[in-house]
């Protein structure tokens, strides 16, 4: 009788680690993220930099409203002079698909000078975004801007790459639930996966040399 207690206390002990062993990840970048990330621009740490995360275009090229959210939160920073220039990250691997052309477009179209906006088109991936923040345009600090559920990842893996890093995220948007609901989901599978790649520091699809963009716009000072 005795045996079969144990055995059972030790199933549902081994139940339990494997239900709660997939959620470390998340909670681990929410716990060592908490306290800097913002969703208010205004009372957001300034930093040098801003970067904003790709997050799908619509059919006829322009943001998608999760973009257009983050893009809109950047625009606050700048207009509140917490950053100095923006780097805009995103997919650009088809002719037909060009995340960071129509991000600085928005921008630009938005208030923001031309020559303060700068343009990773290798951002395949949280990941990748941050490693070439840091290796390929020499971000040292920045606010990443996204929305809340991607918030502590992108801040995590920046910092682990070694950029001074607070976030600024949008609330999720109540109009499109569904979508709001796969992404937070989706967020669990790509902690786990962003946790192996901070362990193993694999290179991103494309390094390349230093692009100086970054550089330029923060020497010339805005007004």
């Amino acid at each position: 009788m005795l045996l079969l207690l144990l055995r059972r206390k030790l199933f549902w002990l081994v139940v339990l680690v494997l239900v709660l062993l997939p959620l470390l990840p998340q909670v681990t970048m929410r716990l060592a993220t908490w306290g800097d990330r913002y969703s208010d621009a205004g009372r957001t740490p300034t930093r040098s930099i801003a970067i904003v995360f790709g997050a799908g275009l619509r059919r006829d090229g322009t943001p998608s409203p999760f973009l257009q959210q983050r893009l809109d939160l950047a625009v606050q920073l700048y207009d509140r002079h917490r950053v100095r220039a923006l780097l805009v990250t995103g997919d650009n691997g088809t002719t037909s698909h060009d995340e960071p052309t129509a991000m600085k477009d928005y921008l630009v179209l938005h208030g923001v000078s031309a020559t303060d906006v700068v343009v990773d088109d290798a951002g395949f991936s949280t990941y990748d975004s941050c490693y070439r923040a840091k290796a390929v345009f020499g971000v040292k600090d920045a606010v990443v801007v996204s929305q809340g559920y991607h918030l502590p990842r992108a801040v995590f893996t920046c910092r682990r790459l070694g950029i001074d890093t607070v976030g600024l995220g949008g609330s999720e948007l109540s109009r499109f639930p569904s979508d709001t609901l796969q992404y937070s989901a989706r967020e669990l599978v790509s902690s786990i996966k962003a946790s192996w790649q901070l362990v193993a520091r694999p290179k991103p699809h494309f390094v390349g040399p230093h692009d100086p963009g970054l550089d330029r716009a923060t020497a010339a000072g805005r007004p």
